[in-house]
Protein backbone atom coordinates (compact mmCIF):
# COMPACT_ATOMS: atom_id res chain seq x y z
CA UNK A 1 0.00 0.00 0.00
CA UNK A 2 1.36 3.14 -0.63
CA UNK A 3 2.05 6.42 2.04
CA UNK A 4 -0.13 8.48 0.35
CA UNK A 5 -3.13 6.18 0.09
CA UNK A 6 -2.72 5.82 4.27
CA UNK A 7 -2.46 9.65 4.21
CA UNK A 8 -5.49 10.50 2.35
CA UNK A 9 -7.66 7.24 4.23
CA UNK A 10 -6.35 9.65 7.24
CA UNK A 11 -6.92 13.02 6.79
CA UNK A 12 -10.08 11.99 5.28
CA UNK A 13 -11.62 10.49 7.89
CA UNK A 14 -9.52 13.90 10.66
CA UNK A 15 -11.78 15.84 7.96
CA UNK A 16 -15.12 14.49 9.92
CA UNK A 17 -14.16 16.95 12.92
CA UNK A 18 -13.13 19.59 11.05
CA UNK A 19 -15.87 19.81 8.94
CA UNK A 20 -19.22 18.63 11.16
CA UNK A 21 -18.00 20.12 14.58
CA UNK A 22 -20.98 22.80 16.31
CA UNK A 23 -18.61 25.88 16.85
CA UNK A 24 -20.71 27.39 19.53
CA UNK A 25 -20.37 24.32 21.71
CA UNK A 26 -17.73 21.33 20.13
CA UNK A 27 -20.21 18.99 19.94
CA UNK A 28 -19.44 16.34 17.33
CA UNK A 29 -22.38 14.57 15.35
CA UNK A 30 -23.11 10.60 15.67
CA UNK A 31 -23.61 10.63 11.88
CA UNK A 32 -24.04 12.65 8.85
CA UNK A 33 -27.82 12.57 7.73
CA UNK A 34 -29.48 15.33 8.52
CA UNK A 35 -30.23 16.23 11.90
CA UNK A 36 -28.26 13.88 13.72
CA UNK A 37 -27.72 14.14 17.19
CA UNK A 38 -24.40 14.58 18.91
CA UNK A 39 -22.67 11.75 20.12
CA UNK A 40 -20.68 12.23 23.46
CA UNK A 41 -18.08 9.33 22.64
CA UNK A 42 -17.68 10.81 19.00
CA UNK A 43 -16.73 14.29 21.05
CA UNK A 44 -13.91 12.02 22.90
CA UNK A 45 -12.86 11.02 19.68
CA UNK A 46 -12.55 14.55 18.56
CA UNK A 47 -10.59 15.93 21.36
CA UNK A 48 -8.11 13.09 20.49
CA UNK A 49 -7.68 13.61 16.85
CA UNK A 50 -6.97 17.35 17.66
CA UNK A 51 -3.66 16.75 18.71
CA UNK A 52 -2.57 14.30 15.42
CA UNK A 53 -4.30 16.95 13.68
CA UNK A 54 -1.73 19.43 15.01
CA UNK A 55 1.49 17.14 14.51
CA UNK A 56 0.18 16.43 10.78
CA UNK A 57 -1.02 20.02 9.90
CA UNK A 58 -4.18 19.34 9.20
CA UNK A 59 -5.16 22.29 11.65
CA UNK A 60 -3.14 24.98 14.02
CA UNK A 61 -2.58 24.59 17.36
CA UNK A 62 -4.60 27.54 18.10
CA UNK A 63 -7.73 26.22 16.51
CA UNK A 64 -7.37 22.82 17.89
CA UNK A 65 -7.16 24.43 21.68
CA UNK A 66 -10.42 26.93 20.95
CA UNK A 67 -12.33 23.34 19.65
CA UNK A 68 -10.85 21.93 22.48
CA UNK A 69 -12.23 24.65 25.13
CA UNK A 70 -15.63 25.24 23.66
CA UNK A 71 -16.30 21.69 23.93
CA UNK A 72 -14.78 21.06 28.17
CA UNK A 73 -16.60 24.42 28.45
CA UNK A 74 -19.85 23.31 27.20
CA UNK A 75 -19.67 20.11 29.51
CA UNK A 76 -18.41 22.16 32.80
CA UNK A 77 -20.78 25.00 32.34
CA UNK A 78 -24.09 22.70 31.51
CA UNK A 79 -27.00 21.80 33.97
CA UNK A 80 -26.27 18.58 35.90
CA UNK A 81 -28.12 16.77 38.04
CA UNK A 82 -31.20 14.19 38.25
CA UNK A 83 -33.32 16.68 36.15
CA UNK A 84 -34.20 15.32 32.82
CA UNK A 85 -32.85 18.41 31.58
CA UNK A 86 -29.84 18.16 32.77
CA UNK A 87 -26.73 16.62 30.20
CA UNK A 88 -25.61 14.60 33.16
CA UNK A 89 -25.63 13.55 36.25
CA UNK A 90 -22.79 12.46 38.88
CA UNK A 91 -20.37 13.19 36.76
CA UNK A 92 -21.60 10.93 33.46
CA UNK A 93 -23.51 12.45 30.61
CA UNK A 94 -26.23 11.28 28.41
CA UNK A 95 -25.09 8.90 25.38
CA UNK A 96 -26.36 11.43 22.85
CA UNK A 97 -27.35 15.68 22.89
CA UNK A 98 -29.10 18.14 20.19
CA UNK A 99 -26.19 19.67 18.36
CA UNK A 100 -26.96 23.18 19.10
CA UNK A 101 -28.83 23.00 22.35
CA UNK A 102 -26.74 20.36 23.88
CA UNK A 103 -29.66 18.65 25.49
CA UNK A 104 -30.17 15.40 25.91
CA UNK A 105 -32.51 13.59 23.00
CA UNK A 106 -34.65 10.56 22.15
CA UNK A 107 -34.80 10.09 26.67
CA UNK A 108 -31.54 8.42 25.96
CA UNK A 109 -29.15 6.59 29.00
CA UNK A 110 -26.37 8.49 30.93
CA UNK A 111 -23.62 6.06 29.38
CA UNK A 112 -20.90 4.71 31.73
CA UNK A 113 -19.03 3.68 28.35
CA UNK A 114 -19.74 6.66 26.51
CA UNK A 115 -18.52 9.03 29.27
CA UNK A 116 -15.47 7.02 29.28
CA UNK A 117 -14.32 7.69 25.47
CA UNK A 118 -15.40 11.67 26.46
CA UNK A 119 -12.96 11.56 29.36
CA UNK A 120 -10.23 9.61 27.43
CA UNK A 121 -10.32 12.39 25.16
CA UNK A 122 -10.67 15.17 27.41
CA UNK A 123 -7.44 13.84 29.38
CA UNK A 124 -5.79 13.44 26.04
CA UNK A 125 -6.07 17.33 25.39
CA UNK A 126 -5.25 18.10 28.78
CA UNK A 127 -2.14 15.53 28.26
CA UNK A 128 -1.13 17.67 24.97
CA UNK A 129 -1.75 20.65 25.55
CA UNK A 130 0.73 21.91 27.86
CA UNK A 131 1.81 25.16 27.06
CA UNK A 132 1.47 28.04 29.50
CA UNK A 133 -1.20 30.15 27.42
CA UNK A 134 -3.76 31.12 29.26
CA UNK A 135 -6.23 29.07 27.01
CA UNK A 136 -4.45 25.61 27.38
CA UNK A 137 -3.93 26.21 31.35
CA UNK A 138 -7.86 25.74 31.13
CA UNK A 139 -7.62 22.84 28.89
CA UNK A 140 -5.60 20.97 31.73
CA UNK A 141 -8.11 22.53 34.29
CA UNK A 142 -11.22 21.91 32.58
CA UNK A 143 -10.76 18.76 31.80
CA UNK A 144 -8.87 17.72 34.95
CA UNK A 145 -12.20 18.79 36.77
CA UNK A 146 -14.39 16.56 34.49
CA UNK A 147 -12.79 13.33 35.42
CA UNK A 148 -12.78 14.24 38.67
CA UNK A 149 -16.83 15.07 38.78
CA UNK A 150 -17.37 11.44 37.61
CA UNK A 151 -18.72 9.08 40.88
CA UNK A 152 -17.43 5.62 39.16
CA UNK A 153 -18.68 4.62 43.13
CA UNK A 154 -22.13 5.42 42.50
CA UNK A 155 -21.93 3.87 39.19
CA UNK A 156 -21.21 -0.29 40.61
CA UNK A 157 -25.20 0.28 42.28
CA UNK A 158 -23.92 -1.46 44.72
CA UNK A 159 -22.56 -4.15 42.80
CA UNK A 160 -18.93 -5.32 42.06
CA UNK A 161 -19.21 -4.48 38.26
CA UNK A 162 -20.29 -1.26 36.63
CA UNK A 163 -23.64 -0.66 35.58
CA UNK A 164 -23.75 0.06 31.84
CA UNK A 165 -25.49 3.49 32.42
CA UNK A 166 -28.68 5.09 34.55
CA UNK A 167 -32.23 7.59 33.62
CA UNK A 168 -33.97 9.28 35.75
CA UNK A 169 -37.01 7.61 34.67
CA UNK A 170 -35.74 4.23 35.10
CA UNK A 171 -33.06 4.52 37.29
CA UNK A 172 -29.93 2.50 36.66
CA UNK A 173 -29.95 -0.27 33.59
CA UNK A 174 -30.04 -3.86 34.63
CA UNK A 175 -26.75 -5.09 32.32
CA UNK A 176 -23.69 -4.92 33.66
CA UNK A 177 -19.90 -4.56 32.06
CA UNK A 178 -19.39 -8.19 32.02
CA UNK A 179 -17.43 -10.56 29.86
CA UNK A 180 -14.53 -9.10 27.52
CA UNK A 181 -15.76 -5.78 25.89
CA UNK A 182 -14.60 -2.16 25.10
CA UNK A 183 -14.56 -1.21 28.65
CA UNK A 184 -11.40 -2.18 29.67
CA UNK A 185 -10.86 1.68 29.34
CA UNK A 186 -13.53 2.15 31.38
CA UNK A 187 -12.37 0.31 34.06
CA UNK A 188 -8.97 1.42 33.89
CA UNK A 189 -10.00 5.39 34.05
CA UNK A 190 -12.39 4.26 36.81
CA UNK A 191 -9.37 2.73 39.14
CA UNK A 192 -7.16 5.57 38.23
CA UNK A 193 -9.78 8.21 39.67
CA UNK A 194 -8.67 10.40 42.19
CA UNK A 195 -11.54 11.06 43.85
CA UNK A 196 -13.82 8.19 43.38
CA UNK A 197 -12.10 4.91 42.76
CA UNK A 198 -12.94 1.88 42.55
CA UNK A 199 -11.24 -1.18 43.76
CA UNK A 200 -8.78 -3.50 42.26
CA UNK A 201 -11.83 -6.40 43.38
CA UNK A 202 -14.09 -4.47 40.84
CA UNK A 203 -11.86 -4.95 37.98
CA UNK A 204 -10.30 -8.65 39.02
CA UNK A 205 -14.63 -9.27 39.30
CA UNK A 206 -14.79 -8.38 35.56
CA UNK A 207 -11.90 -9.97 34.44
CA UNK A 208 -13.60 -13.36 36.37
CA UNK A 209 -16.60 -12.90 33.51
CA UNK A 210 -14.00 -13.32 30.82
CA UNK A 211 -14.66 -16.70 27.87
CA UNK A 212 -10.79 -17.93 26.37
CA UNK A 213 -11.64 -19.34 23.86
CA UNK A 214 -9.29 -21.42 20.47
CA UNK A 215 -10.00 -20.50 16.85
CA UNK A 216 -8.45 -21.48 13.95
CA UNK A 217 -6.12 -22.55 15.98
CA UNK A 218 -5.07 -19.60 17.84
CA UNK A 219 -5.51 -19.14 21.89
CA UNK A 220 -7.20 -16.14 22.60
CA UNK A 221 -9.42 -14.09 25.15
CA UNK A 222 -12.84 -14.06 22.90
CA UNK A 223 -15.03 -11.00 21.68
CA UNK A 224 -16.87 -11.53 18.63
CA UNK A 225 -16.99 -8.26 16.82
CA UNK A 226 -14.09 -6.62 15.99
CA UNK A 227 -14.23 -3.38 17.54
CA UNK A 228 -14.20 -4.84 20.77
CA UNK A 229 -10.70 -5.41 20.25
CA UNK A 230 -9.65 -2.08 19.44
CA UNK A 231 -11.53 0.90 21.75
CA UNK A 232 -9.77 0.64 24.32
CA UNK A 233 -6.16 -0.20 22.54
CA UNK A 234 -6.75 3.80 20.93
CA UNK A 235 -5.83 5.29 24.15
CA UNK A 236 -3.75 2.42 25.80
CA UNK A 237 -0.35 0.87 25.17
CA UNK A 238 -0.80 -2.57 26.26
CA UNK A 239 2.49 -4.10 24.17
CA UNK A 240 4.38 -6.18 27.01
CA UNK A 241 2.13 -5.43 30.03
CA UNK A 242 -0.18 -7.67 31.74
CA UNK A 243 -2.65 -8.19 34.45
CA UNK A 244 -3.11 -11.24 36.39
CA UNK A 245 -5.29 -13.16 33.74
CA UNK A 246 -2.85 -12.36 30.73
CA UNK A 247 -0.07 -13.32 33.03
CA UNK A 248 -1.70 -16.61 33.44
CA UNK A 249 -2.28 -17.13 29.97
CA UNK A 250 1.49 -16.13 28.77
CA UNK A 251 -0.14 -13.17 26.26
CA UNK A 252 -1.07 -9.48 26.62
CA UNK A 253 -3.77 -7.34 25.13
CA UNK A 254 -2.18 -6.37 22.33
CA UNK A 255 -1.27 -9.57 21.36
CA UNK A 256 -4.97 -11.01 21.82
CA UNK A 257 -5.95 -8.12 19.75
CA UNK A 258 -3.39 -9.37 17.03
CA UNK A 259 -4.94 -12.58 17.47
CA UNK A 260 -8.30 -11.74 17.09
CA UNK A 261 -7.51 -9.77 13.56
CA UNK A 262 -6.18 -13.10 12.61
CA UNK A 263 -9.11 -14.64 13.52
CA UNK A 264 -11.94 -12.39 11.65
CA UNK A 265 -9.15 -12.64 8.87
CA UNK A 266 -9.12 -16.18 8.92
CA UNK A 267 -13.03 -16.24 8.99
CA UNK A 268 -13.58 -13.98 5.93
CA UNK A 269 -11.39 -16.52 3.85
CA UNK A 270 -13.36 -19.60 5.31
CA UNK A 271 -16.44 -18.14 4.85
CA UNK A 272 -18.28 -20.55 6.61
CA UNK A 273 -22.02 -19.07 5.39
CA UNK A 274 -21.11 -18.37 1.39
CA UNK A 275 -21.39 -14.63 1.26
CA UNK A 276 -20.45 -12.91 -1.88
CA UNK A 277 -17.17 -11.08 -1.48
CA UNK A 278 -15.51 -12.62 1.59
CA UNK A 279 -12.14 -13.43 0.97
CA UNK A 280 -8.51 -12.49 2.02
CA UNK A 281 -8.66 -8.48 1.35
CA UNK A 282 -12.46 -8.02 2.17
CA UNK A 283 -13.17 -8.93 6.58
CA UNK A 284 -14.38 -7.48 9.04
CA UNK A 285 -17.35 -8.07 11.37
CA UNK A 286 -18.68 -5.32 13.73
CA UNK A 287 -21.13 -3.32 15.15
CA UNK A 288 -22.42 -1.46 12.41
CA UNK A 289 -25.46 -0.62 10.10
CA UNK A 290 -26.84 -3.24 7.83
CA UNK A 291 -29.49 -3.21 4.67
CA UNK A 292 -32.33 -4.85 6.76
CA UNK A 293 -34.32 -5.83 8.54
CA UNK A 294 -35.57 -8.02 5.66
CA UNK A 295 -35.22 -11.43 4.22
CA UNK A 296 -34.53 -12.16 0.77
CA UNK A 297 -34.19 -15.11 -1.34
CA UNK A 298 -30.60 -15.33 -3.13
CA UNK A 299 -29.27 -17.87 -5.48
CA UNK A 300 -31.39 -20.45 -3.79
CA UNK A 301 -30.74 -19.56 -0.02
CA UNK A 302 -33.52 -17.38 2.34
CA UNK A 303 -31.00 -14.73 3.80
CA UNK A 304 -31.95 -12.65 6.67
CA UNK A 305 -30.33 -9.43 6.62
CA UNK A 306 -30.23 -6.88 10.03
CA UNK A 307 -30.24 -2.93 10.08
CA UNK A 308 -27.55 -2.30 13.10
CA UNK A 309 -25.91 -5.29 14.89
CA UNK A 310 -23.14 -6.17 16.64
CA UNK A 311 -21.47 -8.29 14.13
CA UNK A 312 -19.50 -10.91 15.24
CA UNK A 313 -16.97 -13.95 13.98
CA UNK A 314 -17.21 -16.59 14.33
CA UNK A 315 -20.75 -17.01 15.99
CA UNK A 316 -22.47 -14.44 14.29
CA UNK A 317 -24.63 -12.45 13.81
CA UNK A 318 -23.31 -11.94 10.38
CA UNK A 319 -25.32 -11.29 7.08
CA UNK A 320 -22.62 -10.80 5.01
CA UNK A 321 -22.28 -7.10 5.70
CA UNK A 322 -18.47 -6.07 5.48
CA UNK A 323 -17.82 -3.05 8.60
CA UNK A 324 -15.06 -1.09 6.62
CA UNK A 325 -13.67 0.99 8.86
CA UNK A 326 -12.85 -2.45 11.28
CA UNK A 327 -10.43 -3.77 9.38
CA UNK A 328 -8.35 -0.83 8.97
CA UNK A 329 -8.43 -0.14 12.82
CA UNK A 330 -6.53 -3.57 13.23
CA UNK A 331 -4.25 -1.87 11.20
CA UNK A 332 -1.25 -1.76 14.27
CA UNK A 333 -1.79 -5.26 15.22
CA UNK A 334 -1.55 -6.73 12.15
CA UNK A 335 -0.30 -4.81 9.07
CA UNK A 336 0.60 -7.47 6.73
CA UNK A 337 -2.65 -8.28 6.47
CA UNK A 338 -4.48 -4.95 7.24
CA UNK A 339 -2.64 -2.69 4.26
CA UNK A 340 -3.65 -5.33 1.49
CA UNK A 341 -7.18 -4.86 2.82
CA UNK A 342 -7.31 -1.54 2.70
CA UNK A 343 -5.71 -1.03 -1.35
CA UNK A 344 -8.14 -3.85 -2.08
CA UNK A 345 -10.92 -2.33 -0.83
CA UNK A 346 -10.56 1.10 -2.00
CA UNK A 347 -9.73 -0.63 -5.54
CA UNK A 348 -12.73 -2.71 -5.80
CA UNK A 349 -15.14 -1.34 -3.93
CA UNK A 350 -14.14 2.80 -4.98
CA UNK A 351 -17.91 3.31 -4.28
CA UNK A 352 -17.49 2.71 -0.73
CA UNK A 353 -15.24 5.55 -0.38
CA UNK A 354 -16.76 9.09 0.66
CA UNK A 355 -15.64 12.45 1.61
CA UNK A 356 -14.86 11.04 5.00
CA UNK A 357 -13.26 8.33 3.96
CA UNK A 358 -14.87 4.92 4.29
CA UNK A 359 -18.28 5.21 4.66
CA UNK A 360 -19.51 2.80 7.60
CA UNK A 361 -20.28 -0.46 6.14
CA UNK A 362 -21.22 -2.67 2.77
CA UNK A 363 -22.71 -6.06 1.66
CA UNK A 364 -21.90 -7.78 -1.45
CA UNK A 365 -24.63 -10.35 -1.35
CA UNK A 366 -27.60 -7.47 -0.73
CA UNK A 367 -26.75 -6.04 -4.46
CA UNK A 368 -29.14 -4.60 -6.87
CA UNK A 369 -30.37 -5.96 -10.42
CA UNK A 370 -27.24 -4.27 -11.30
CA UNK A 371 -24.70 -6.52 -9.16
CA UNK A 372 -23.95 -3.11 -6.91
CA UNK A 373 -23.39 -3.82 -3.48
CA UNK A 374 -25.68 -2.13 -0.59
CA UNK A 375 -23.10 0.67 0.81
CA UNK A 376 -24.71 2.40 3.90
CA UNK A 377 -24.25 6.25 2.89
CA UNK A 378 -23.20 7.37 6.32
CA UNK A 379 -20.09 8.29 8.38
CA UNK A 380 -19.87 7.93 11.63
CA UNK A 381 -17.82 9.88 14.62
CA UNK A 382 -17.15 6.61 16.18
CA UNK A 383 -15.64 5.29 13.07
CA UNK A 384 -13.70 8.42 11.77
CA UNK A 385 -11.97 8.69 14.92
CA UNK A 386 -10.57 5.28 15.09
CA UNK A 387 -9.58 5.38 12.00
CA UNK A 388 -7.76 8.46 12.86
CA UNK A 389 -6.06 7.39 15.71
CA UNK A 390 -5.16 4.17 14.98
CA UNK A 391 -3.82 4.74 11.93
CA UNK A 392 -1.47 7.41 13.93
CA UNK A 393 -0.67 4.57 16.44
CA UNK A 394 0.59 2.75 13.78
CA UNK A 395 2.83 5.36 12.20
CA UNK A 396 3.88 7.05 15.14
CA UNK A 397 2.60 5.34 18.43
CA UNK A 398 1.64 9.29 18.77
CA UNK A 399 -1.21 8.33 21.16
CA UNK A 400 -0.07 5.30 22.96
CA UNK A 401 3.17 7.32 24.08
CA UNK A 402 0.79 10.67 25.03
CA UNK A 403 -1.10 8.50 27.40
CA UNK A 404 1.86 7.05 29.39
CA UNK A 405 2.19 10.32 30.43
CA UNK A 406 -1.31 10.58 31.71
CA UNK A 407 -1.59 10.39 35.44
CA UNK A 408 -4.95 8.27 35.81
CA UNK A 409 -3.73 5.97 33.00
CA UNK A 410 -0.90 4.67 34.70
CA UNK A 411 -2.51 4.82 38.06
CA UNK A 412 -5.33 2.68 36.75
CA UNK A 413 -3.00 0.32 35.45
CA UNK A 414 -1.03 -0.07 38.02
CA UNK A 415 -4.20 -0.53 40.47
CA UNK A 416 -5.59 -3.14 37.70
CA UNK A 417 -2.69 -5.12 38.11
CA UNK A 418 -0.47 -4.38 35.20
CA UNK A 419 3.53 -4.96 35.00
CA UNK A 420 5.73 -5.32 32.67
CA UNK A 421 7.16 -3.36 29.79
CA UNK A 422 6.90 0.34 29.51
CA UNK A 423 5.40 0.02 33.32
CA UNK A 424 8.32 -1.99 35.18
CA UNK A 425 7.78 -3.85 37.75
CA UNK A 426 5.01 -1.74 39.30
CA UNK A 427 3.28 -2.58 42.60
Amino acid sequence: MTQGLLDRLQRDSFRYFLDLHEPTNGLVPDNTAVDAPASIAAVGFAMASYPVGVERGFLSRDDAVRRTLAVLRFFAEAPHGESPDAIGHKGFYYHFLHMQSGKRVWDCELSTIDTAFLLAGALAAATYFDEQTQAERDVRSIAWELYRRADWQWALNGGTTLSHGWSPEEGFLTSRWQGYNEALLLYVLALGSPTYPLSKSCYEEWTSTYEWRSLYGLDLLHAGPLFIHQLSHIWLDFRGIQDRFMRDRDSDYFENSRRATYAHWEYGQRNPLGFVGYGEHCWGISACDGPGPVTRRIDGVSRTFFAYAARGAPDGPDDGTICLWAAAASLPFAPEIVLPTIERLQAVYPETQGPYGFKCSFNPTFADDSDRPWICDLHFGVNQGPLVLMIENYRSGFLWDLMRRCSPVVTGLRRAGFTGGWLGAGS
